[in-house]
């Protein structure tokens, strides 16, 4: 079957803004700045999401949770990631696995990155699939300038067989 292996690439970025939670890979970190969005704002959980689509040519994440619909105001990113891996599933694919970049000046986040993987292990990602990374923008640009975060993933997804 010529698209028995799939890949997909995910981007997403927010702003960092004062009275929000920092939530990273479903882990509330502590930091005296939040990701403003009409979700959570878990800039991982959203470029992993979009990768994850994007490899089973399903859209994404703004099709499938839009910012004009309630019933998204404030949700879990990691909820809505398990009914990605639903959609993928009804289409025939599941996760080979992800790997996803963090773009982050502040707070340091290497220490949260095992917690990071355990999250999405449980969101329903294969165990041993997912890798992280985190890295600074060296001073440069919005991330460095401490504006915003980034994240980029890339997943591969492969055929269920039936």
């Amino acid at each position: 079957m010529n698209d028995y292996l799939r890949v997909g690439i995910g981007y997403d970025s927010h702003r960092l803004v004062e009275g929000r939670k920092l939530i990273l890979g479903g882990v509330d970190i502590p930091s005296g700045k939040g990701l403003h969005g009409y979700s959570d704002a878990d800039v991982l959980v959203h470029a992993l999401m979009d990768a994850l689509l994007g490899a089973a040519a399903l859209g994404d994440i703004g099709q499938h949770f839009p910012n004009t619909d309630e019933t998204y105001k404030d949700a879990d990113s990691l909820d809505l990631l398990k009914k990605v891996l639903v959609l993928l599933e009804k289409d025939g694919y599941e996760p080979v696995n992800v790997d996803v970049t963090l773009m982050a000046e502040q707070p340091k986040v290497a220490p949260h990155i095992g917690h990071m993987i355990v999250n999405l292990e449980a969101a329903g990602m294969p165990e041993g699939s997912v890798n992280i990374k985190a890295t600074t923008g060296e001073g440069m640009g919005f991330v460095g300038r401490e504006e915003g975060m980034a994240a980029l993933a890339v997943a591969m997804v492969k055929r269920i067989e039936p």
